[in-house]
């Protein structure tokens, strides 16, 4: 059986590398690729891929984002982060998102080959490195948890923008974003937190002690 893979990242070169790894391995096909997290979506729905390897950061919408919507839209497909960024923050955002593994860019090419064969079999993955990170947040001492702990952390920073009384516009101003970026955020948001529009986004909000901007 023949593994199909997108591979998601803004780098032309990283697209390259990665479809030259899986050309010189039986049993992997490269059948796409996207340069940004809205082209991984929709590669995610048209290609229906066994495991689309996503980067974090890139144009638009995130690899982070683009992973949580793909799991709304194509939730068969497996995601795999292959990227840079090792801190907490991403690590924990990409796995609340729904992504099976995470890899980072340094490690060796067989390694990256098997994260991609573990992840399209159903089982979670993480580069050594990550996993230690991982196992010390489990077996450390319970945090409060934040609110909304199904939103990544860029959406309850626009939610809390939002609650604290700013348009679309303005936050997109505060944190340098385009505003159709924001927009696509506040639509995981509302999704997320299944509510019909802003001011019932703003109640929720409120209530949780957000909107102190």
């Amino acid at each position: 059986m023949t593994l199909r893979i997108v591979v998601a990242d803004d780098h032309g070169i990283v697209r390259e590398g990665l479809g030259a790894l899986l050309s010189a391995h039986d049993g992997y096909e490269l059948i796409g690729t996207a340069a940004n997290g809205e082209e991984a979506v929709r590669a995610a729905v048209m290609l229906h891929p066994d495991v689309l390897v996503m980067d974090i950061q890139m144009p638009g919408l995130s690899g982070i984002d683009a992973t949580s919507e793909i799991g709304r839209v194509a939730p068969d497909v497996a995601v795999l982060m292959l990227t840079m960024f090792d801190d907490d923050e991403s690590v924990f955002a990409a796995m609340r998102a729904g992504a099976q593994g995470y890899v980072l860019k340094g490690a060796a090419p067989d390694n990256v080959i098997r994260a991609i064969a573990a992840v399209a079999a159903g089982e979670a993955i993480f580069g050594p490195g990550v996993a230690r990170r991982a196992l010390a947040y489990l077996s450390g001492p319970r945090v409060d948890q934040p609110a909304f702990p199904e939103l990544t952390p860029r959406e309850r920073e626009v939610l809390n923008l939002i609650a604290g009384g700013l348009g679309n516009s303005a936050i997109a101003a505060r944190l340098g974003l385009a505003v159709a970026t924001v927009g696509n955020h506040i639509t995981s948001i509302f999704a997320k937190l299944q509510v019909a529009g802003r001011s019932e986004a703003i109640i929720r909000a409120r209530s949780a002690g957000l909107g102190d901007h």
